[in-house]
């Protein structure tokens, strides 16, 4: 029976200590709130995307530079690089179909680009989702900027869109007034992405949200998540928005340098159809299982570190049947579901896919 499934593993297993891309970080955003003292100690951190811009004392007026750092599937995102720009000093959010200017809402929903900065920490509870238009980065870097308490993000039929160094937590459904063609209600999520493309995430801290964290489907592809932290949540990470929808086998995700932290249930992530690079990340006592998918993903899996909890009774046992393997070794588990799969648990210093 287990021949009949479509799966191919090949498991090459080092010690997985030789797979840390990185500390353990208190949070992704704490990780940018100062420069690093000399080029030397930051170039040693082995973090292309770090050792990409935080070398540079002067970052804060060079911000269009993190455009070329991307690694992975989504590096060809631009976000708002070729746009002027857009100092958020207001974090209110009273009126979504005519936003006030100086609010994020105003900046994010103009129709050129736009690099859109804060001008201090701040606490934006949006009314509705906030349906971010193209070519836009929205850069948090310097500030502790929370979207929190409401509707988060949407990326609706968008491309070249940076999301960078924010805090997105408690976020809940909410009713959308003739914002866009999605009608009905957000669905809750932290960032929900639907047939958008050159996306990228990186260094952001996500938990507590209805749904998922970071959900992307409908044919969304080329994206990139990196250097996040999530924690605190159930459903993390849908990619594929079903197994009966085709429009996801061309998707492409490159998951790398994330930590995927305490109170994580599922779904880190859950994969359907596409091509997804799961690479040098930090798994630690998930509740239920880490990676898993189904209606034949290609996932790649290297450099990654499963520390798993000590409780038997937050895994799930070891079983087969029909359409579903778990493999289960030592203190690394993978769900399997019809999935072509390859682990390598070893650093990866080369280019990322």
């Amino acid at each position: 029976m287990i021949m009949s499934l479509v799966c191919t593993i090949f498991l090459f297993l080092l010690n997985v200590s030789s797979a840390y891309a990185f500390p353990k970080p208190p949070n992704a955003r704490q990780q940018l709130s100062t420069t690093p003292n000399s080029t030397a100690s930051c170039s040693a951190t082995g973090n292309p995307i770090d050792d990409c811009w935080r070398c540079d004392e002067n970052w804060k007026n060079n911000r269009r530079n993190l455009a070329d750092c991307a690694v992975g599937f989504g590096r060809d995102a631009v976000g708002g690089r070729a746009g002027d720009f857009y100092t958020v000093t207001d974090s209110g959010d009273d009126n979504p179909l005519n936003p006030a200017p100086g609010t994020l809402r105003h900046a994010a929903t103009q129709d050129q680009p736009l690099w859109i900065i804060f001008d201090r920490d701040m606490v934006i509870r949006l009314k509705q989702d906030l349906q971010v238009t193209s070519y836009k980065t929205i850069d948090g870097r310097g500030n502790n900027v929370q979207i929190a308490y409401g509707p988060c993000l949407t990326l609706y039929k968008v491309s070249n869109v940076i999301i960078n160094n924010l805090y997105i937590h408690d976020c809940v459904p909410a009713k959308r007034n003739g914002l866009s063609s999605l009608g009905g209600y957000s669905d809750g999520d932290g960032i929900s992405i639907f047939e958008s493309r050159n996306i990228w995430i990186d260094h952001c801290t996500l938990e507590k949200c209805y749904d998922g964290l970071i959900d992307a489907v409908n044919g969304s592809t080329d994206i990139t998540i990196s250097n996040n932290y999530m924690l605190n949540h159930n459903e993390v990470m849908l990619l594929g928005h079903s197994d009966e929808f085709s429009g996801d086998r061309d998707m492409r995700v490159t998951i790398a340098f994330n930590y995927f932290g305490q109170g994580l249930v599922q779904r880190m992530p859950r994969c359907r159809h596409g091509y997804f690079h799961i690479v040098n990340n930090i798994y630690r006592e998930w509740k239920m299982y880490a990676i898993g998918g189904s209606a034949n993903p290609t996932i790649l899996s290297q450099g990654n570190v499963f520390i798993a909890s000590d409780s038997q009774f937050t895994k799930e046992p070891p079983n087969i049947r029909l359409g579903r393997v778990i493999v289960r070794l030592d203190r690394i588990t993978v769900r399997l579901n019809h999935i072509n799969i390859r682990i390598f648990n070893k650093r990866i210093n080369h280019r990322i896919a």
